[in-house]
């Protein structure tokens, strides 16, 4: 909701750019998908990794 307030505020100041941010707003979300993908795979890495290294700590709390 505050988006769309901010895109009507620019349409009252400024209509040429406020149609522009309309038109290269898709573009932009879709160049920017790789690195999405990119990000949540090296999180899931780390992920993966912290979770290897803190399992003997965490079998060995659990046995005592």
């Amino acid at each position: 909701m505050t988006r769309f307030l901010l895109w009507c505020l620019l349409f009252v100041l400024c209509w040429p750019l406020a149609l522009l941010a309309l038109v290269l707003y898709p573009v932009v979300w879709v160049l920017l998908i790789p690195f999405r993908l990119v990000g949540i795979a090296v999180s899931a890495v780390l992920d993966t990794v912290s979770a290897v290294i803190t399992l003997p700590a965490r079998v060995l709390r659990r046995l005592a």
